[in-house]
């Protein structure tokens, strides 16, 4: 279990650096440039990522509560949600993305909100519990960010962004439902 937190602490920890310690990026960037800091940002994010799956893989099932059956269902219905929300973040935005303003972090809390109402085992309210308290946090500090001035929220661009978004999430998570989540994760998102 100690690995999975440690993995925990060290992926979402990097990834609040940027929002919560601005000057801490700032100065890493005076200090070895834009692309030397985003070359140590990837290497740590991809070795902290593998802690985390390792640690969440090795972790043992201390189940805290069992959820009924239903909620699997209810999870993969939030999941096409949270897909469509994750591809309207890597698109130019449309109205999914300026209504939600940051639809990457809303697309992760959805994402940590499914899977906490799906697995009640301790390892993963850890996991999911940690992302959706890190999508929480990283939205205040975006909010408050925007009413100092800085940051500016995308502009609207066009609606056929909206339309991409939808397709290509729901695409997505057609093949999460498919066989990716269980060749990808070992589980069958929704059990026969």
């Amino acid at each position: 279990m100690a690995i999975l937190i440690l993995g925990i602490i060290l992926f979402l920890g990097l990834h609040l650096v940027r929002v919560v310690a601005p000057a801490f990026r700032s100065g890493m960037v005076d200090k070895f440039g834009e692309n030397g800091w985003k070359g140590i940002y990837s290497l740590v994010s991809i070795v902290s990522i593998v802690v985390l799956i390792y640690g969440w893989s090795i972790s043992p099932t201390i189940n805290l509560w069992f959820p009924p059956a239903g909620m699997s269902h209810l999870t993969v219905t939030l999941m096409l949600l949270s897909m469509i929300c994750l591809a309207a973040a890597e698109l130019p935005a449309g109205y999914i993305a300026t209504k939600t303003k940051h639809p990457m972090i809303l697309g992760v809390k959805i994402w940590a909100f499914a899977h906490l109402l799906a697995n009640g085992d301790l390892a993963s309210v850890l996991l999911f519990g940690s992302f959706l308290a890190w999508g929480v946090i990283l939205r205040i500090a975006l909010k408050r960010r925007e009413r100092a001035g800085l940051v500016t929220p995308r502009a609207f661009v066009s609606a056929k962004y909206d339309v991409i978004a939808i397709g290509v999430g729901a695409v997505i998570w057609a093949l999460f439902v498919w066989k990716l989540h269980l060749w990808l994760i070992g589980v069958a998102p929704i059990p026969m």
